[in-house]
C-alpha cells in the first residue's frame, strides 16, 4: 500500500510517499504537483476496488443520507 502526504514548514511545501518496507521519499513540490501525484495514484476520490484516504477515512461519502457499509 502507498500512502501521499503534503507537509508544509513556513518556506516549503513537501510530498512524502510511504511505502511498506521502503524509506521515506520526500521531496518539494507545488500544490500543483501534489494534487497531480494524488490523481495519478488515484487519490483524488474514491474508486471501486481501490483503498486510499476517500475509502478508509469514508471522505466524500454520499450525502443522500446513506452511508456505505464499512
Amino acid at each position: 500500500m502507498i500512502v501521499i502526504r503534503r507537509f508544509v514548514d513556513r518556506r516549503q511545501a513537501y510530498t512524502a510517499i510511504f511505502l511498506k518496507g521502503e524509506p521515506a521519499k520526500i521531496f518539494p513540490t507545488t500544490d500543483y504537483e501534489h494534487a497531480r501525484i494524488l490523481q495519478i495514484y488515484k487519490q483524488d476520490r474514491r474508486y471501486e476496488g481501490i483503498h486510499n484516504d476517500h475509502t478508509d477515512f469514508d471522505l466524500g461519502a454520499p450525502s443522500d443520507g446513506k452511508q456505505e457499509p464499512r
